[in-house]
Formats: C-alpha cells, sequence, structure tokens
C-alpha cells in the first residue's frame, strides 16, 4: 500500500461527518510537524482549523482543503461501509474517497516527498485544512484568512484538493467559481374561505407573475470566464393543509449562481423592482455565500497545467463551473487559486470513489506543481 492509500484509508476511517474533523487534522499535523511544518490548531465554535507553513519568505503555496465529509446516506444502500475503506478492483470506496480524502492525502505525501528531496525549497509552504466545508462554512477558512490577515501573512498560490476532474484525472482545472446569492421572500395575501375568495386575497394569485419575470429574467449574458447568471427556485411554501383554506401568505427561496459581469447588489435591486412592480407587499431577506472570482492565466495555472500534461498526457481546460468552494475566501486577498482533484462524478453520492491509481498521479501531479514554483 503507497503512502497516499494508506493515508486515504486513514482519513477515511475516521467518520468525520461535518464539523467534527474526528482527528482527521491531527494525523496529518503529525505528519506535518515531522517535515519542519510549525502546526498552528485554530478552533472556532465546534471546527476544526489547521494552519501549518514551513518557512517564513514568499512565495507562499498554500495547499488548501477540508476534512468534512457530507452524511453518509442509508447504510444498506452502500457495498462496503461508507467509513470501512475498501478497494475493490484498483478502486477506493469510502465517504471522502473523492471529496476530498483523497486529496488531501495526495498534498500531505506530495509534500513530505518534495521536502525531503528538497529541503532548501525557496518560499514557504502552507496547508490550510477546515471540518466547516460541506457545513455553514462560517467557522472554517475564512476565518482562518481573517486571522492570517491580521498577521500580515500573504499566500501567492493555493492550490484547493476540490475534485475537479470530469472524465479523466486533470482534464479540468477549476480557475474561478460563480457567486451565490440566496434570497427569501414572504408575500402577504389574506386568508379566508376558498368558497369567498372576494373576501381573501391569495398570495400566489398575486404573486405568479412576478415570480415568472424573476424566472424569465436575462441577468446578464456572462463573460469570456463565466456563463450568464442563473436564477433557480429552490423552494416555494404556502397553505395550512386544509383545502378550503385560501393561505395568508406564501415563502419563496431562490438562488442566483452569478458571474462577474453583475454585482449581488444589482441583483437585489432587481428583484425588488420586479417585487415592487408588482404591487405585493412583502419581506425580504438575502443571504450572500460568496463573490465570484477567476483567476487568470500565470504562474499557478500553467505550473499547474504542465504538471497535470507531464504525469498524465491530458491538456487541462479550464472551467469555473460548479458550486461554490473554499476558493472563495482566498482569492480576494490576491492569491492566484486553482482547484484540482480527482473526478467529481461520485461525491457526495453512495459508493463515493476514487481509482487508486489517479491517488498516485494526482501526488505526482501536485509535486510536480511545487517543484515548478518553489524551485529556482
Amino acid at each position: 500500500m503507497s503512502p497516499t492509500l494508506a493515508l486515504a484509508c486513514d482519513l477515511i476511517s475516521r467518520p468525520s461527518v461535518t464539523p467534527d474533523d474526528h482527528g482527521c487534522q491531527t494525523v496529518i499535523a503529525e505528519r506535518l510537524a515531522a517535515s519542519g511544518f510549525q502546526i498552528e490548531r485554530l478552533p472556532y465554535g465546534d471546527v476544526t482549523n489547521l494552519w501549518a507553513r514551513r518557512g517564513t519568505t514568499a512565495p507562499l503555496l498554500c495547499f488548501a482543503g477540508h476534512t468534512d465529509v457530507v452524511p453518509t446516506g442509508p447504510l444498506e444502500q452502500w457495498s462496503s461501509p461508507p467509513f470501512t475503506p475498501t478497494v475493490r478492483d484498483g478502486v477506493l470506496y469510502g465517504r471522502g474517497a473523492a471529496d476530498m480524502k483523497g486529496s488531501v492525502a495526495a498534498m500531505v505525501t506530495a509534500a513530505e516527498t518534495f521536502v525531503t528531496a528538497h529541503p532548501d525549497h525557496r518560499g514557504s509552504l502552507a496547508f490550510l485544512l477546515t471540518s466547516d466545508e460541506e457545513g455553514p462554512s462560517v467557522n472554517g477558512t475564512v476565518k482562518v484568512m481573517e486571522w492570517l490577515t491580521q498577521r500580515g501573512e500573504t499566500i501567492d498560490y493555493a492550490l484547493v484538493g476540490e475534485p475537479s476532474s470530469r472524465e479523466r484525472l486533470g482534464d479540468t482545472i477549476k480557475n474561478g467559481r460563480r457567486g451565490s446569492v440566496t434570497g427569501v421572500v414572504k408575500i402577504y395575501g389574506k386568508q379566508g374561505h376558498v368558497a369567498y375568495p372576494q373576501l381573501a386575497l391569495n398570495p400566489f394569485h398575486a404573486s405568479v407573475t412576478a415570480l415568472a419575470a424573476l424566472c424569465a429574467e436575462v441577468w446578464d449574458h456572462g463573460n469570456a470566464h463565466f456563463p450568464p447568471t442563473s436564477f433557480q427556485l429552490a423552494n416555494l411554501h404556502m397553505g395550512t393543509g386544509a383545502d378550503n383554506v385560501i393561505p395568508g401568505e406564501l415563502t419563496a427561496q431562490f438562488n442566483l449562481r452569478f458571474s462577474t459581469a453583475i454585482t449581488p447588489e444589482q441583483i437585489q435591486a432587481r428583484v425588488v423592482a420586479i417585487l415592487d412592480a408588482a404591487g405585493l407587499r412583502y419581506d425580504l431577506s438575502w443571504r450572500l455565500s460568496g463573490q465570484p472570482f477567476v483567476t487568470p492565466v500565470g504562474a499557478l495555472v500553467e505550473a499547474t497545467r504542465a504538471a497535470i500534461h507531464s504525469v498524465t498526457g491530458v491538456a487541462a481546460e479550464l472551467s469555473t463551473s460548479g458550486g461554490t468552494s473554499d476558493g472563495r475566501f482566498i482569492a480576494p486577498t490576491g492569491a492566484q487559486v486553482v482547484e484540482l482533484g480527482p473526478l467529481n462524478a461520485t461525491i457526495h453520492q453512495i459508493d463515493e470513489c476514487v481509482a487508486v491509481a489517479e491517488l498516485e498521479q494526482l501526488t505526482q501531479i501536485y509535486c510536480e506543481v511545487l517543484e515548478r514554483l518553489l524551485i529556482e
């Protein structure tokens, strides 16, 4: 069993359902300390965070990731227990195998290999790990970044181990992500008897035109890095449970994944304008999960592309698709940020898995990125 596979199995065996780290970061910290990293533990609330750094000079390259996983779902549907790492036909099964304990294991062993071969490398190498990526993401990477800013530490390059690949390892590098903003609107009508609609006001009837307008709105046309902004209704609730009552309220929850072609403030103003144009009585609240970011082609993108091609022969494409990642908390500090990890076909699913051979290749890719950026 290779060092990467052994560490991945150790991490998978720990049921670190968010936000419980379940000792994963302790295992990693001990290994990094043995390679000369200075270890700092940063707990916030019930979240465990780790900052480990080797070196004091620039440039600073940071491996970023998370040790928490999503819940398993029905245990009886798994082919093998989700927290019992199992290799079948060259494939490692277990919760977190792809998202993202496999990547974290590859990062750690790549760093160990690199430091052993290049103990006097230039710049600094760091790890930023959290147990809050799959949860609310309020006491994890965002808090660590605030702490680093207060200390005056600046990350130059951040390589996030999110599972970015689609069909072959390394075919896709995420060099940015769309922003995400969620709105909740409560629209008020007047409750009454369905047989006497003239004495009531159905909030759905009143708001259906506005909701349709929100769905049909062209928010922007995207740009060279991003597709057009997408509006999606996520939840719609009304009713008392009785079939003879016109409800007095309707609550709609919606989300927009938005590009750099529009701002959250512009989105909010246009939503308000559409609701106001319908003459509705409503309350509206917002939650901004993250701003969009993009890392143009530069040192980190080129080093990652070159490493992928060297190890796999694959010509990686750049993409900003998918959901949010913790890269959204690192990019605003000026860091170049890319995401590279294994195939994402089984993430969050029953029988989540990753090919063992891909874990070994991923380790080599990470090591080559280090060599391209931290060797004179």
